[in-house]
Parts: structure tokens; C-alpha cells; sequence
């Protein structure tokens, strides 16, 4: 069952014309010939981000989240809005410079947009409209294209992010290259942390194996994992109208991230299903495809059926729900 945030989205669908160009993680319009992809994301303090983040961090991580949009369509990113809530002028300056220098690494250029002050003292608010486009010779990735008896593959490893929240919860904080990690963490998980950290509060869209995708014939579905695997994935099926068989051993965990888990008293395989903000591409390819990638990897396949289940090593299914990250919920 779809939670608060898509029941929202599903209703306004239906108030918005025919509401075929929302569901997607991008809308897709074509425009003197040139099919373009639009997303709109945010950062909120205390909602996405710790409240004392550094605002250059705050502007590489919503650069990020909105262009991992731009990726799940197979669009390359063209031109940005942003609308900037902040308390001063040197923070504003902060969070420009950072956005304008990791803007240009993506060949993104910012057109225009507005700066308020933020709603609570202390606390940034930003939210940042993108554009791009489709490249001639590439499909459109879209939510609709799963077929029973394709494979489902995923771009990279998953639970990450949200282990990484866990440590920012603790204090973890990203200063300058290097991540500040809470006290009392043994010393050979310190690596792990660090990376874990990154993940959360710096991940990296995955922009290119978007473009990979959008070049295949058929180029399947696709949708990037924000909200958690079992949410996502059921979002998918619902817009292919199909369902779909994890292989619980091929969802395993790095097993360093299975021991920092362990360590804070987490189970390393629910933080995987229901984390969330991974920004890594879940997408569809036919069966047995040859397809190589780096991080890639097999991870269940498509049913005619609908529905999320679990397929243990012994053979046996469980059901899975689509539960994860709701803002409404």
C-alpha cells in the first residue's frame, strides 16, 4: 500500500489535467524537438540536514539529490533555479561558491532564482529546480517500462547512507576532505564510518549509468532510491503494473557495514530495504543480460504478479511491503 507521500501525489495527479507527466522521478517534455527532464528537490534543515552543516556541504548534497533525478530519466544536466533561504551574506557566499564550483564538474549552469531570509534563524532552507536533457539517439528512462521476466539490478550498495545517518545522528559532520566521526568508535571502523558519512552527506548521482541505460534497446525502467529499496521498488511496480523477487542473498551488505551496524545496534539488512537515500539507479534489464558496470549488480527480477517478496536461500518467499522514508507518513 502506498504511503502518505504517494497518496498525495496520486491525488494531485488527477486534479492536474491528465496527470501522465507526474510520477516520474523527472517530468519529461519535449520542446522544439528536444525532450527535456525537470525535477524540483529540497534541503530543510533538521529535515534532510543536520542544522550546524557547513552550507557548502548543504549545496553539494541538494545539487545531488536533484540531479540523481536527472539520472533516473537518462537526462543530462543543462540549467538550475535555485530559491535560497539564509540568516547571512557570508553563508549565501558559502553555499553559491560550493554549488557554483561542484555545478560546473556537471557541466550545469544556474540561470536565475531568489535568496529570503531563512524561515528560522539558524536554520538554511534551499530548494532547487533542474533542466536536462535527453541526448538525440537515448530514451527516456521512465517508472513504466518493468515487464514480467525482466531482471531487476541496482547501481550500487545500499543501506549506506542511512548507517551514515545514524553517525551524524551521533555528530559525524564532513570538515573540509576529511569526516568528523563521533568519539568512542573503534579504530577499525573508522574507515567504514568515514565512507558511510560521505555517502549520506555527499552522495554522487550516478549520472552516467543513467546515460548507459538510456542507450540500450530497450532501455527498461528506472528510478533512483531515495526513499528506501522496498518503497522505491514498489513505486516501480506500480507504475509497470507488475511485481518483483529480491534474492536475499544477492541484497547481502559489505560485511565492514555489516560490523559498524552491528556496533550501533542496527540490523544492517533493514537499514538496506527501508534506509533510503542511497541516490544509486534501480532499474530493469531483459533476462540474462550481458551487462557490466561498475558497482552494478543483479539483485532480483520482475513478476506478472503484483507485489514485493523475498526469496530466501532455502527457497521459501517473504512477502516484503513497501515501507521506507514518508515525509507524510
Amino acid at each position: 500500500m502506498a504511503g502518505g507521500e504517494d497518496r498525495l501525489t496520486a491525488w494531485l495527479a488527477n486534479l492536474a489535467g491528465s496527470g501522465d507527466r507526474i510520477g516520474d522521478d523527472a517530468a519529461l517534455l519535449e520542446v522544439g524537438g528536444r525532450r527535456l527532464a525537470l525535477s524540483v528537490d529540497s534541503q530543510r534543515a533538521n529535515v534532510h540536514i543536520p542544522s550546524d552543516l557547513d552550507p557548502a556541504a548543504a549545496a553539494r548534497r541538494l545539487l545531488a539529490v536533484c540531479l540523481s533525478d536527472l539520472a533516473a530519466t537518462g537526462a543530462e544536466p543543462r540549467w538550475a533555479l535555485l530559491a535560497l533561504g539564509v540568516d547571512d551574506e557570508k553563508s549565501a557566499r558559502r553555499f553559491l561558491a560550493a554549488f557554483g564550483r561542484r555545478g560546473r564538474r556537471y557541466g550545469i549552469e544556474l540561470i536565475g532564482g531568489d535568496t529570503a531570509r531563512s524561515s528560522s534563524p539558524g536554520h538554511l532552507d534551499a530548494s532547487l529546480t533542474v533542466i536536462g536533457e535527453v541526448p538525440p539517439g537515448s530514451s527516456p528512462l521512465t517508472r513504466s517500462a518493468a515487464r514480467a521476466g525482466d531482471e531487476l539490478w541496482v547501481g550500487g550498495a545500499l543501506g549506506e547512507s542511512a548507517l551514515g545517518l545514524e553517525l551524524v545522528r551521533l555528530g559525524a559532520r564532513i570538515a573540509g576532505r576529511k569526516a568528523r566521526l563521533p568519539e568512542g568508535l573503534p579504530p577499525d571502523l573508522a574507515r567504514t564510518a568515514s565512507r558511510v558519512v560521505r555517502r549520506h552527506l555527499e552522495p554522487r548521482p550516478q549520472l552516467e549509468l543513467g546515460l548507459v541505460l538510456g542507450r540500450r534497446s530497450p532501455p527498461g525502467a528506472a528510478i533512483d532510491i531515495s526513499d528506501g529499496l522496498a518503497v522505491d521498488a514498489g513505486r516501480l511496480c506500480r507504475a509497470s503494473e507488475v511485481g518483483c523477487v529480491f534474492d536475499r542473498t544477492a541484497l547481502a551488505p559489505r560485511a565492514d557495514a555489516c560490523r559498524l551496524a552491528s556496533h550501533l545496534g542496527l540490523d544492517p539488512l533493514e537499514l538496506l530495504r527501508r534506509g533510503g537515500e542511497d541516490y544509486v539507479l534501480l532499474f530493469t534489464l531483459p533476462a540474462s543480460s550481458t551487462f557490466r558496470y561498475p558497482g552494478c549488480r543483479r539483485i532480483g527480477r520482475i513478476t506478472s504478479r503484483p507485489g514485493m517478496s523475498l526469496l530466501r536461500p532455502d527457497g521459501r518467499l517473504d512477502p516484503l511491503s513497501p515501507k521506507g522514508w514518508d515525509h507524510l507518513g
